[in-house]
């Protein structure tokens, strides 16, 4: 399932080369709309086969084989059109480390890898904390299926937003929900606490993940792209890693409520990096002009 899913992760970077540059926010962001489907069909579907066989859950098991099946069977019609044929000499591109040195590759990095671990480690300390705070067990899932929603939801007008508004400012906004996914966990421990800060925090999850992807793509060319995505989502999955298995640790010695006001540092800087590179743009431009 980890391996699949490491392939499904491209299919944001297929959808943006196909797309033209002003459509590439949308193409990017309705791929990841897909997640919608999947926060209300996934469950349903687990709990539909956990009790059809035994040992518990292999049904559910065999119905994801069977939907991996039919999306192997969409994926086997889809034509992406080849790359023009070069004439000249074979373009290899720059070197890893000269594309990763960019300043707009290195932030949007840092972006997608700051929200995707500030995200996982909310969200796998979340059910434990509720357990702590003497939630059952089906609130807990009904938290989770909100903070999935809150996901992958937006996705259908984040592009949108970012054709309007430029990727630096929705990437801001989405370290401000963060922020406030932080302030609402100090307003409490009951269900309304947690549900409202998962959703914020699967919003500002949407905003730096979509964000990050848009803005990396006009950091490399085609023949640097394999290389390009391949370090990014490497980083950024470490990072989830490094994240969920710190939060049953974080959690049992900060307590929820601390453990998120510790995250406020990691998203000042990401903060920071965001306006830099503003900044850095803005100063550019104004040279060109000139």
């Amino acid at each position: 399932m980890g391996c699949y899913q490491a392939f499904a992760q491209f299919y944001r970077f297929a959808a943006s080369e196909v797309a033209d540059a002003a459509f590439r926010p949308r193409a990017i962001s309705l791929v990841m709309a897909g997640g919608v489907v999947a926060a209300l069909a996934g469950p349903l579907l687990a709990r539909l086969g956990g009790p059809l066989l035994s040992p518990e859950y292999l049904g559910s098991f065999l119905i994801l084989a069977v939907v991996s099946m039919v999306a192997a069977g969409v994926l086997l019609n889809l034509h992406i059109p080849a790359p023009a044929a070069s004439t000249g000499p074979v373009d290899k591109g720059r070197s890893w480390q000269q594309i990763v040195a960019q300043p707009a590759y290195l932030v949007a990095l840092f972006g997608a890898a700051t929200g995707y671990g500030i995200m996982i480690l909310a969200m796998t300390a979340t059910p434990i904390a509720m357990r702590l705070h003497h939630h059952e067990l089906g609130a807990a899932a009904t938290v989770i299926q909100l903070h999935v929603l809150g996901m992958f939801l937006p996705s259908f007008f984040t592009g949108s937003l970012i054709a309007r508004f430029g990727v630096l400012r929705i990437m801001l906004t989405g370290v401000v929900l963060f922020i406030a996914h932080i302030l609402t966990t100090l307003t409490g421990t009951g269900f309304g606490s947690f549900a409202s800060a998962l959703v914020l925090l699967g919003v500002g999850w949407n905003f730096m993940y979509i964000g990050g992807t848009t803005l990396l793509t006009d950091t490399y060319t085609t023949a640097e792209k394999g290389r390009a995505q391949a370090i990014n989502d490497m980083t950024i999955f470490a990072v989830g890693l490094t994240c969920s298995f710190s939060a049953g640790g974080l959690l049992q010695a900060l307590g929820w409520q601390t453990m998120n006001l510790a995250l406020i540092p990691w998203l000042a800087l990401a903060a920071l990096s965001l306006l830099w590179l503003g900044m850095r743009q803005r100063s550019k431009a104004a040279k060109v002009g000139a």
